[in-house]
């Protein structure tokens, strides 16, 4: 009995290899970019540097500093958001005028203040750190205030003031212990960079800025500023 060879069942053999082959590499193909996908969504959602669930930026945060005692359950319907630096003499210079403002629009109007510590300036983080530290008293209007009163002093200094800084504290009558623990816990200094930080991200560039519910405004001068709270509370 003679064996023959057929050539075209050979060949379906050969297809059927090459087709199995085929469908290996595009199986494989198919793993691979799913992984890069699920790669890439993990990389996108983690903050540069390595970590996971970047924080967004916010214009008014769980802990801001308002400046008014409106109840949260009645809270007023304008809210004014400050972007500060305690060194700016411009900051400075305005005080008496944003006294004057949340004096008139006491309860109509919601004043929060923000740390914002330009880097050019020598002190203006460590007395964002004392105020910082004050605040965890109580006494964040306090200490502002008396770092305004005192800015001639210390404002254009290039060396480290915080033991002024700390003197302030002491005539308030503060817990020093508990400043001192304030002043050189990390979470403290967390606090005031991620003030800076969301002053960044929404586009503040200087002090003082100002965001009239929820918009970046530049009032020409006094009178433009009462129109702009004026027209936020009319609407």
């Amino acid at each position: 009995m003679r064996t023959t060879n057929d050539p075209s069942a050979s060949g379906g053999r050969g297809l059927r290899g090459s087709l199995t082959k085929r469908t290996r590499l595009l199986a494989a193909i198919v793993v691979l970019t799913t992984a890069a996908s699920v790669l890439a969504v993990a990389l996108a959602g983690r903050a540069p540097g390595g970590a996971a669930g970047a924080v967004p930026p916010s214009l008014v945060r769980w802990d801001s500093h308002r400046l008014t005692e409106t109840p949260s359950a009645s809270r007023a319907p304008v809210q004014l958001v400050e972007f500060i630096d305690f060194e700016c003499r411009r900051c400075r210079a305005t005080q008496p005028f944003m006294d004057e403002l949340r004096a008139d629009y006491a309860g109509r109007v919601d004043f929060v203040v923000r740390y914002f510590p330009l880097p050019g300036h020598a002190n203006s983080t460590n007395a964002a750190m004392a105020v910082e530290a004050a605040a965890q008293q109580g006494a964040f209007a306090e200490m502002a205030d008396v770092m305004w009163a005192t800015h001639g002093h210390w404002g254009r200094s290039s060396e480290p003031q915080s033991s002024l800084f700390r003197s302030f504290a002491a005539d308030l009558g503060l817990d020093m212990a508990a400043y001192d623990a304030a002043v050189a816990d990390p979470a403290t200094a967390a606090r005031i960079r991620q003030d800076f930080e969301d002053g960044v991200a929404l586009g503040v560039t200087g002090t003082p800025t100002h965001f009239l519910d929820g918009v970046l405004v530049r009032p020409a001068d006094e009178v433009d500023f009462r129109g702009l709270l004026d027209a936020a509370l009319a609407s």
